[in-house]
């Protein structure tokens, strides 16, 4: 792996594990699956949903690197690098 931005990720500890909280605030009741920042824990769905608030978090934060928080997977991705770990 030579992305840096995924060897150096924090563990931030995800905000909710079961609801995008925009989607909610939203009024949105549909996203395919969810994802967590590491360096702040915010949760957002991922881009196969209507509103993308991960991407969108990235967009806005510059936080570098995002895990998937679906039951079974451990994947990590850099919005930099466009580098999956």
């Amino acid at each position: 792996m030579s992305c840096q931005h995924l060897t150096g990720a924090g563990t931030a500890v995800p905000e909710t594990t079961d609801v995008c909280p925009e989607c909610v605030a939203v009024g949105n009741e549909y996203w395919v699956h969810l994802r967590s920042c590491l360096t702040c824990g915010h949760v957002g769905c991922c881009d196969s949903s209507p509103y993308q608030h991960a991407s969108a978090h990235f967009a806005a934060t510059a936080h570098p690197v995002m895990r998937s928080i679906q039951p079974g997977e451990t994947w990590r991705w850099c919005f930099v690098d466009e580098e999956i770990g």
